[in-house]
């Protein structure tokens, strides 16, 4: 395998596990408590499946196997207060940040483009999480 396809297929690891582990945190999230975390939730939850599916397709295109999702992913015990939910989801993005900071500096082109927009949204939506902003996220 080439370095990129090996960053993209480390990114699609990245992205089922967010996959799961956003459903899991949605089932532990009200609309009617929390209406600022739910809709966090839910939003991160979209686009991880759409980033998911974008890597999906780039690496079939590159005429390669994608990595398959796990059967399952660690969650915490208790996840049933918000600030247990937005600590995992919090985790969830800076993990995704480093991965995407290893997409950035392993590809070139469009796809470097993408990972780039793809690590600022992640660093920020760690923010909204209340994580701590980074000089240099992902890294």
């Amino acid at each position: 395998m080439s370095a990129p396809t090996d960053a993209l297929q480390a990114a699609l690891a990245a992205e089922h596990a967010a996959v799961f582990v956003y459903g899991a945190l949605g089932g532990q999230t009200s609309q009617s408590d929390d209406p600022i975390l739910y809709a966090q939730v839910t939003d991160a939850y979209v686009i991880h499946r759409s980033r998911r599916d974008r890597l999906i397709s780039l690496i079939e295109d590159d005429g390669r196997q994608p990595v398959a999702a796990e059967p399952g992913y660690d969650l915490p015990a208790d996840l049933s207060t918000p600030a247990a939910v937005a600590g995992r989801a919090r985790e969830l993005e800076r993990g995704c940040s480093a991965t995407y900071a290893f997409v950035v500096a392993s590809t070139t082109g469009q796809d470097r483009k993408w990972a780039i927009e793809v690590l600022l949204d992640t660093a920020v939506r760690s923010l909204g999480f209340g994580g701590k902003p980074e000089r240099l996220p992902g890294l």
